[in-house]
């Protein structure tokens, strides 16, 4: 799905996607004929996340604006493993594993772009790389670059700074590597541009440099924003904090609620480069976010949108509906058994058979004051608590009493909360 070939820098920097670019020649270039660009995945893990979600929207916005996006998911390259953005010995991965989640991310990565209507090569460098004769690489690869040009990428310069630690020659030659990608890709499938987030930039201009001094051709570079955490970290598996694009890692729910925790200004900026949203309404969002931020118009939008597009637009109206009942706009009756197991998924939880739930006049009290839960300490306390109103079956008011098969969602499925933030999930059983 294209809107006609376009000036791809101009397209993808009114959307906020542009970090660096090697030339600003590039945007003219662009805009008179098509460029075939390739961004880089490294399959660390068998998903991408959500900071990793940043350079897949490059290609769909680039795609969008007439351009030809190619996937190169780095299953050669991630036996060695990138030192950019680490301060220490990135662990070898099993070479069965890398070759698993290289085929997982791939498959991921042409999914999401079909889905927005995109077709996009999809190529793995271990095609290529794992055939190569050392000897030939150093002599053919390695001979036009200088150590000394080398150590002057943040890279390495940052982990050759630390005395102790240090870089192996392993972490150092991946520069050399990707490099020889984009002049591979370059030769091969035509590929002028290479774009990736913003710690691939020494990697970027090293293929730039060994496309020129190799065979004399030219070829550009185009970087995107890291999508950081509040505490300025990047999101990802080294970090801890991925949120994944794979529903069996990260919830659709949880994946919306992601988006949904986003601050008000981040929010509003991210309507732009992570949506495939006309840049008029985006521009509307904004200006209603900006006026009314209580109402969460950029957050709902985003989380909407992003969703919609990793996980469709089902799963993203089931999230948004969760959510809403969740904060109080709907009731948990209007859920399904699967969504609830989903949205509570971290919450504490029991198996109770139904003898012990439906029925007995005690079932409640004895449910909300079960230690598994921590609800409640006491029939004492469930009692006060009962007469203040502060106890909820499902989302409505507890009354006391014994609690009716109705009661239970599919019935199978009971939501305790006590107060506005504590929550447990009842399992029933038969018995």
């Amino acid at each position: 799905m294209t809107t006609g070939r376009r000036d791809l820098v101009a397209a993808l920097r009114e959307r906020g996607l542009v970090h660096q670019v090697t030339d600003e020649g590039l945007g003219a270039l662009s805009a008179g004929e098509e460029i075939r660009a390739y961004n880089g995945f490294d399959p660390t893990a068998p998903s991408l996340h959500a900071g990793s979600l940043y350079p897949v929207m490059v290609m769909a916005h680039l795609a969008r604006a007439g351009h030809r996006p190619v996937a190169l998911v780095g299953g050669g390259t991630g036996l060695i493993g990138d030192p950019g953005g680490r301060d220490s010995e990135r662990p070898l991965m099993d070479a069965d594993l890398a070759r698993e989640n290289a085929r997982a991310m791939g498959r991921q990565i042409g999914g999401l772009l079909r889905n927005a209507g995109i077709e996009a090569e999809v190529l793995d460098n271990r095609d290529w790389l794992e055939g190569i004769r050392l000897v030939d690489f150093l002599r053919d690869i390695g001979k036009h670059f200088t150590v000394n040009w080398m150590m002057a990428k943040d890279s390495v310069r940052t982990r050759l700074e630390d005395r102790e630690g240090g870089i192996s020659f392993t972490e150092f030659s991946y520069m050399l590597l990707q490099a020889y990608d984009f002049w591979r890709l370059w030769k091969d499938r035509g590929c002028r541009l290479q774009t990736g987030a913003s710690d691939q930039w020494g990697n970027i201009t090293a293929g730039i440099e060994l496309i020129r001094r190799r065979s004399g051709g030219e070829a550009f570079g185009l970087t995107c924003p890291l999508l950081l955490a509040p505490d300025g970290r990047k999101f990802g598996k080294s970090a801890g904090n991925a949120v994944w694009l794979d529903p069996a890692l990260t919830s659709p729910y949880r994946f919306y609620q992601f988006w949904m925790n986003q601050e008000d200004g981040q929010a509003a900026a991210l309507l732009g480069p992570y949506t495939l949203l006309p840049l008029e309404e985006v521009a509307a969002l904004r200006a209603e976010a900006a006026a009314a931020p209580e109402r969460r118009i950029a957050q709902r939008r985003l989380a909407a949108e992003a969703t919609a597009f990793v996980h469709g637009r089902d799963a993203a109206a089931r999230a948004e509906r969760a959510s809403r009942v969740l904060f109080g706009e709907g009731s948990i009756r209007d859920l399904d058994a699967a969504t609830l197991e989903e949205v509570f998924a971290e919450v504490p939880g029991i198996e109770r058979p139904f003898s012990a739930v439906v029925g007995p006049p005690t079932a409640l009290r004895d449910l909300f004051t079960d230690p598994a839960l921590g609800l409640l300490q006491s029939s004492g306390e469930f009692r006060r608590a009962l007469e203040q109103g502060a106890l909820y079956l499902n989302g409505e008011r507890a009354a006391g009493g014994a609690i009716p098969a109705e009661a239970l969602v599919e019935g199978r499925l009971l939501v305790l909360r006590r107060g506005k933030k504590d929550y447990a999930l009842v399992r029933v059983t038969a018995g």
